[in-house]
């Protein structure tokens, strides 16, 4: 396969949106072709998102942020991107693990917070990885900044092979080439450093008609999670926090929450359902910056959607709780009024809520 080099990262952000089929019981995929061989195909969805780790002699001295923000996307504390980077999604990552361990509320990845975080284990902080030839392969399309044109794409795939290896391993492009270097290329067969997000199955999902198992799998985020009893997102924070059935948080995640135009709808809501790898259903009369020219149009699922992978549909009207095609805008942009994560924590969300749960937006 023909090498990929970074390429130039595009803002898309939407909500106030109308997305079908918000039912936690149909994951949203491809379906098995008429006549293809079940075992076969398995064994080709496997081999696509089974990395294989080198072995290093001399393994890299670890970024000691990095080394935390690995192992806060582990215990579902995200930090956002993983990028060895000190800043407000990273302090926020590490104040909600501390609290949710009964830990001295820091913000500092202190000697406590490392025996627990860590679990008094040496693993790795980044891996050497071989890129497996069926994930290299794409397909790959340059997507079009408006959303009438983007209506155009079979699928609104990632843009070449580097951001695809980005939101494997819950990084950047960018992130990516500071890790390696400036001249790194990649394709089948090449090695790569990346953050230490390990493989996941592609999980077997009853209904599975859009290709929720492989995208999860795409996304190194595993298909069982804690269960959630409700989740609160806090405006001012830029946080949304998952509890459990006994009020103890089990999860954070970073958020974009809403506009002056389009604000956060504080109060009381509930989860209507789930959307796995939606379509997108675009209305420009419910953008104030569309354009006059836009017309009503449906856009294909995938990564770089306005709705990244997935849709949490809520009670409030056309809006929701979604992924993003930009990840490193998280918490940094504004969105039309909805909630967006990263496609990875969206993802690792989604498998954690269901319909009738509550989630509390407040100031």
């Amino acid at each position: 396969m023909k090498n990929h080099l970074l390429l130039a990262a595009l803002l898309c952000s939407a909500c106030n949106v109308s997305v079908t089929d918000a039912n936690e019981s149909q994951p949203a995929g491809n379906a098995a072709q008429p006549g293809n061989d079940v075992a076969a195909q398995a064994a080709a969805k496997k081999a696509a998102y089974d990395f294989e780790v080198v072995r290093e002699q001399n393994p890299q001295q670890p970024n000691r942020i990095l080394m935390a923000q690995v192992a806060l996307d582990r215990w579902g504390f995200s930090p956002g991107v993983l990028d060895g980077k000190d800043g407000m999604s990273y302090k926020a990552a590490l104040r909600g693990f501390q609290q949710a361990h009964d830990l001295p509320v820091t913000g500092e990845f202190d000697q406590k917070t490392a025996n627990m975080l860590l679990e008094g284990e040496a693993r790795p902080t980044t891996y050497l990885v071989k890129i497996p030839a069926d994930f290299a392969r794409g397909p790959f399309f340059t997507i079009p900044k408006g959303l009438t044109e983007q209506a155009s794409l079979p699928a609104l795939t990632y843009r070449n092979l580097m951001e695809k290896l980005a939101e494997r391993f819950h990084t950047t492009p960018e992130a990516l080439v500071a890790l390696n270097s400036p001249t790194t290329k990649v394709g089948a067969g090449a090695t790569i450093r990346v953050p230490a997000i390990d493989n996941q199955p592609v999980a077997q999902i009853e209904g599975d008609e859009r290709g929720w198992g492989v995208t999860l799998a795409s996304l190194g985020v595993a298909k069982e999670q804690p269960q959630a009893d409700h989740i609160v997102v806090d405006k001012s924070e830029g946080l949304l926090k998952v509890y459990n059935a006994q009020n103890r948080m089990i999860a954070q995640f970073p958020v974009t929450t809403g506009s002056q135009h389009d604000p956060l709808p504080i109060g009381e809501w509930t989860i209507k359902g789930v959307s796995r790898n939606p379509d997108f259903h675009y209305n420009p009369d419910l953008f104030w910056d569309a354009s006059s020219k836009d017309e009503k149009a449906v856009l294909k699922p995938g990564p770089n959607g306005p709705v990244g992978v997935v849709w949490i549909d809520l009670s409030k009207d056309h809006y929701g709780i979604h992924g993003t095609p930009e990840p490193q805008t998280i918490g940094r942009t504004e969105s039309h009024g909805c909630i967006r994560l990263t496609n990875w924590d969206a993802a690792r969300l989604a498998q954690m809520v269901k319909s009738g749960v509550k989630a509390k937006f407040q100031a």
